[in-house]
């Protein structure tokens, strides 16, 4: 493969030197960016200075003599409410910006913007502390923990909130948005488009395909996005309005091509990302190690033992134990529901494959007739899921306070049971039925974990998605694992459970 298609048509100068791109100064295609920074740094400063505000006004007036025993020399002075109104919240601007936290690759996905604000209040409290020791201060530990803590935590909700008004701009309005052009062979252009298109809240919206193997390669096929070949990629990304260019797969191993094609992005206000043949590997897990010039991308073992795990496990004892006890109310109120509506047992009990392949019985509220087993075989042709389990939206076998029960997941709360014993955990794949399959090829890589209440697959569609979209989900929670992913699936299962998407 070649990429002649890539080569910026411009007059070459006598000496064959082609002229540099850096004479050609071009604004950034997407600057979307550019007003939502200015919000957050205006958000930032407005959260630093409440901070102050907070730290000296309730803290230490709860406190008698609270100017005398904190601030000593500074007391009454203008040097304090400069200081603590000025320095402090523009320093924290400052060490934000140097942390990298307004870089725009970082803005409105993944951790990393959390984890620099993070780090950047580490380094406030540092410098707070140096400074107090270089000048002498007699500053209270109190007043600097109560202001350093209250602005992390502040900074924090405003980027939160700021996120997720990016996100919902994104899903509705395409705003705030990257137009990629995919470069490649259809086949890996194609799965690009479909990893990058499944979470519309990452701001990645491919409008054509650029395919390095010919239009032959493309001939009989549906393509989402128009398909080009044999064009100038930059002329192509002018005439679709994009502002970003994705080499796919094996377009990105081409010795020397790939960098000559950033070389000609230079000064063009053109983004340039590589899709690599390595999907559903997350951040953590990769890292490169660059050897004479070579980029080495190394892939680390998932992570499936250690004190994160051990933590993992006594938080699930610990949390399920309290759950039991303060949800017990409910629990026999639901119990009454469930017997006023259909005479039989409360619990559902089936056997379930679990951790290793083991076997157990979970716990969960009865939602269906007593004689929802038997009623199974005549509605076998109206099963909606294309995978191991039987779903219907409308399943008549479910009577009327079950359909409330599974609409709020109410239903599952006995499992709290399981996890108590140790059989299921929190977060993980949801246990499939012993007798729907013997769990062969990639599916029986999701037993290498205990199955959990809640998982990737429902804070992500749960009964809406595909049998292939739901093991793809569970593999790649076991692949990435880390106590991190947890607290952030619970989180995401809250909003979830509140919405009632796809609970049938």
């Amino acid at each position: 493969m070649g990429y002649d298609s890539f080569e910026w048509q411009q007059p070459t100068p006598s000496n064959g030197v082609p002229r540099s791109a850096w004479t050609r100064q071009h604004r950034r295609v997407s600057r979307w960016h550019r007003p939502y920074t200015l919000g957050l740094i205006l958000l930032d400063l407005l959260a630093a200075l409440a901070a102050s505000w907070i730290a000296a006004t309730f803290l230490e007036k709860s406190r008698a003599g609270f100017t005398a025993r904190s601030w000593g020399p500074l007391e009454g002075s203008e040097l304090f409410y400069f200081f603590a109104y000025v320095v402090l919240p523009l320093g924290w601007l400052v060490l934000l910006w140097t942390n990298g936290t307004y870089d725009r690759r970082y803005l409105g996905l993944g951790s990393e913007e959390f984890k620099r604000i993070v780090r950047a209040s580490v380094t406030v409290v540092a410098c707070v502390s140096l400074l107090a020791f270089a000048t002498k201060a007699d500053l209270s530990r109190g007043t600097v923990a109560t202001a350093s803590l209250s602005a992390l935590v502040l900074i924090l909700l405003c980027h939160m909130a700021a996120r997720q008004a990016l996100h919902f701009a994104r899903r509705r309005t395409g705003h705030g948005a990257h137009r990629m052009v995919l470069v490649g062979t259809l086949p890996e252009a194609l799965e690009v488009y479909t990893a990058v298109t499944r979470s519309p809240a990452a701001g990645l919206i491919p409008v054509a395909i650029h395919i390095t193997d010919g239009y032959a390669a493309a001939r009989g096929i549906e393509t989402p996005v128009p398909v080009y070949a044999g064009r100038d990629v930059l002329s192509l990304v002018r005439e679709v309005g994009a502002d970003t260019i994705a080499v796919c797969g094996s377009a990105s191993t081409e010795p020397g091509e790939l960098r000559r094609l950033a070389w000609q992005l230079e000064g063009t206000g053109v983004d340039l990302v590589v899709a690599p043949q390595l999907t559903d590997i997350a951040g953590p897990r990769v890292h490169i190690r660059p050897i004479e010039g070579l980029p080495l991308l190394h892939v680390e073992e998932p992570t499936l033992s250690g004190p994160g795990w051990l933590v993992k496990n006594l938080m699930d004892r610990v949390a399920a134990g309290l759950g039991l006890l303060l949800v017990s109310p409910i629990l026999a109120i639901i119990a009454i529901g469930i017997r006023l509506s259909d005479p039989g047992p409360i619990f559902f009990r089936q056997t379930r494959v679990g951790h290793d392949g083991r076997t157990f019985r979970v716990w969960k509220f009865r939602t269906m007739y007593v004689d929802a087993e038997e009623r199974k075989a005549t509605l076998e042709e109206l099963n909606e899921s294309d995978g191991m389990l039987f779903k219907m939206k409308q399943d008549p076998r479910i009577f009327s306070f079950g359909a409330k029960l599974r609409a709020t997941s109410l239903d599952e709360l006995p499992q709290l049971i399981n996890v108590l014993f140790g059989e299921m955990s929190l977060v993980g794949p949801r246990p499939l039925p012993a007798d729907d399959g013997d769990y062969l090829g990639d599916v029986r890589r999701r037993l290498l974990v205990r199955p959990g209440i809640t998982g990737l697959w429902q804070v992500s569609g749960r009964s809406d998605l595909s049998w292939d979209e739901a093991v793809r989900l569970d593999l790649y929670y076991v692949d990435n694992w880390s106590l991190t992913y947890d607290l952030s699936i619970l989180w995401r299962t809250i909003f979830v459970v509140l919405k009632r998407k796809g609970a049938y």
